[in-house]
């Protein structure tokens, strides 16, 4: 209840923002009509600019309208076939998607799972975005993502073609929302692995659980003790199970409409071509760009705003 009254007095201040920013740009054009002194011309379209900006971003977060849209994100990356190759596909997605939490919306990062390429690059990470409409966001980029580029492993410089996929679901911390039967677990320990320091290596201090009627494993290691890793990665499993219940229920609300899902070839969103042009192409929406360097600095809301706006209901 705490959570959701600091929301609504955030938009409630963001509304009072605006409102104010237009009552003194008002004043202001007409102190320019009246003048026609050209720097007032020129304050009055730099807070015209600024205003549009806020709006925009205000406008934006209006969208999220799911039930769990404004929930932290639970966030996998997966390397695909390719070996070194799709590894290290993997790790630059990770690097674009912690700037653009991190930089472009002051969300919080943290690591929870890390399993480490054998040459380079990333197996396979899962890591919490935490903050204010993290999962409405996101949610957009669930998918597989396809890279082409001259490979820096190939000796050759051959071109080659990468695939990684991506997996959010909203952050599940009550109980209440998804019973889980403890006889239903298995419940292992390791020790950990990747970044931590030496301490990781030392202690079984990592956590597998294994939920066996529907088979998902989930593990957390980013903690130094095992409760705690346990504690997280109890949270990811609730996590899960809310996304495969909400799945089978899209899924059976399809069949009783008698819908059929579309079946795009390898279930591809996004194309990242950095040779022999350079562009970045949503094949959902069917925005591109061939500022390939800045989405690859996090700069991605410009996919993210476009398909919220094309599919509200997703």
């Amino acid at each position: 209840m705490l959570q959701e009254a600091a929301h609504l007095k955030e938009d409630l201040d963001r509304y009072l923002e605006i409102k104010k920013e237009i009552e003194e740009l008002q004043v202001l054009l007409e102190l320019s009509m009246e003048s026609g002194d050209p720097e007032l011309e020129e304050e009055l379209a730099e807070g015209l600019e600024s205003l549009q900006k806020t709006f925009e971003r205000w406008e934006q977060d209006n969208l999220f309208t799911g039930p769990y849209d404004q929930r932290n994100a639970l966030v996998s990356l997966h390397a695909g076939a390719g070996g070194t190759e799709a590894q290290d596909w993997v790790e630059m997605l990770f690097r674009m998607y912690t700037r653009w939490a991190s930089q472009e919306h002051g969300f919080k990062v943290e690591v929870l799972d890390y399993l480490p390429g054998d040459e380079a690059g990333i197996k396979s990470v899962t890591f919490l975005v935490a903050g204010r409409n993290a999962y409405g966001y996101l949610k957009a980029e669930r998918g597989v993502h396809r890279l082409v580029r001259i490979s820096p492993f190939d000796a050759s410089g051959r071109r080659h073609t990468s695939f990684a996929s991506v997996d959010v679901i909203p952050q599940v911390e009550a109980d209440t929302e998804i019973e889980i039967n403890p006889d239903d677990l298995r419940i292992d320990t390791y020790r950990a692995s990747g970044p931590g320091g030496q301490y990781v290596n030392k202690t079984d201090s990592a956590v597998r659980i294994t939920h066996l009627p529907t088979g998902i494993v989930v593990q957390c290691q980013s903690e130094r003790s095992q409760l705690a890793n346990r504690l997280r990665a109890m949270n990811m499993l609730r996590s899960r199970l809310l996304a495969l219940k909400k799945q089978e229920q899209d899924e059976e609300l399809a069949r009783l409409r008698g819908e059929q899902r579309e079946i795009a070839w390898g279930n591809q969103i996004r194309s990242y071509v950095f040779e022999p042009y350079t562009l970045v192409k949503d094949h959902r929406t069917g925005l591109e760009t061939g500022n390939v360097q800045a989405v690859m600095n996090g700069q991605i809301d410009p996919f993210i705003e476009a398909y919220l706006r094309q599919f509200p209901e997703r």
